[in-house]
């Protein structure tokens, strides 16, 4: 059985590279039945950022790098930007961790900036590392998760985690740390997720799970929002990491062929925990309804 005419497919998030397979890809997942990407920012020039001149480039390349996705690829593309967490580890013995920690502020005003004139739908990644730093950096990192938080809170958008894998307890203390800084928990995304945890012990913060067969398959049993994401990186270095960008489409395919009821619960990734999380209904065009 095909998938259900009306439901869109969506990968919560990927990253392109103009100079990697970019649109080549965006045609794959097209062309396995995805309709909409999450395009995360990433760092196109591969140096550490020193300047926000250096994240204005890099933003602006994402949101013309969609702009390409879209027209020729066909598929319809939301930006999601913020200067990524771990910057901030590797910019302070370079530039001191005081002036890197200013220097993730200013970039996180800049990616509201571009939620605020919608040129993106959330801020992300923002967050903490995921492997131990020293005190003094893991602080840093706390603080500017909490101005993103702060940020997110007054363009009234989502923000897109990244953190080492959380269990019941990590989701609950991000949910607070949210809340103090105002922004409700329900408008947080723990990217990358790789463990199933209730609903009711999420504290309201949703994960976007990795598509892996076995987490999806477990996560179709859990009432949303949740989403599902490749966190495809585009990196020749190491092709199809972290998934594939067809995964995503091709795990839909699959389960509506092998239980067309269990299909509907697809919904729940792709349309009503956008709704409940971004305040966006994707949907398809009149043309693409299957």
């Amino acid at each position: 059985m095909p998938l259900p005419s009306d439901l869109p497919v969506v990968d919560h998030h990927c990253h392109l590279h103009p100079n990697g397979e970019g649109v080549v890809a965006a045609r794959r997942f097209a062309a396995a039945g995805g309709t909409h990407l999450l395009l995360a920012t990433q760092n196109y020039a591969g140096t550490v950022p020193r300047r926000l001149e250096d994240y204005r480039d890099q933003f602006d390349i994402t949101f013309r790098l969609a702009q390409t996705l879209r027209t020729e690829a066909g598929v319809d593309v939301r930006c999601v930007v913020a200067p990524y967490p771990i910057d901030l580890v590797h910019a302070a013995p370079l530039i001191g961790l005081e002036t890197a920690l200013t220097l993730q502020r200013e970039a996180i005003d800049l990616a509201g900036r571009f939620v605020r004139e919608g040129l993106a739908v959330a801020l992300g990644e923002v967050g903490t590392p995921h492997f131990p730093v020293d005190e003094p950096i893991r602080l840093a990192c706390d603080l500017a998760l909490d101005h993103a938080f702060a940020v997110a809170r007054d363009v009234g958008c989502p923000a897109v985690v990244h953190s080492a894998d959380l269990a019941a307890d990590g989701y609950r203390s991000l949910a607070a740390r949210a809340s103090r800084a105002g922004l409700p928990a329900h408008r947080v995304v723990k990217h990358y997720a790789r463990s199933v945890v209730p609903r009711d012990e999420r504290g309201s913060v949703a994960p976007s799970y990795l598509a892996r067969r076995d987490l999806v398959n477990e996560a179709l049993r859990e009432e949303g929002p949740w989403f599902l994401e490749t966190d495809f990186l585009d990196d020749p270095s190491r092709p199809g990491a972290v998934l594939d960008l067809a995964t995503v489409p091709r795990r839909a395919v699959a389960i509506a062929e092998r239980d067309p009821e269990l299909a509907e619960r697809l919904r729940i990734p792709f349309v009503e925990s956008f709704e409940t999380v971004y305040g966006w209904r994707p949907e398809l065009p009149r043309s693409g309804a299957r």
